[in-house]
């Protein structure tokens, strides 16, 4: 009986999990992104709308 207890407690325990540097360096850049375009949306909001460009006269290569 005293053996079954034992195996019963070696089932009950959890599993020790090592935690993966990557994992958190990982989950770091989703919520940076996250954070950038969240802030974009708020600085273009859903009003913002961008005029057409001016049309350049000048070519681009200054000999021609």
């Amino acid at each position: 009986m005293a053996g079954d207890i034992q195996k019963a407690r070696v089932l009950l325990t959890a599993p020790v999990q090592i935690a993966s540097p990557w994992s958190a360096l990982a989950a770091a850049a989703l919520a940076a992104t996250a954070a950038i375009l969240m802030a974009g949306v708020m600085v273009l909001g859903p009003g913002v709308r961008f005029q057409n460009p001016v049309p350049i006269d000048q070519a681009l290569l200054p000999n021609g």
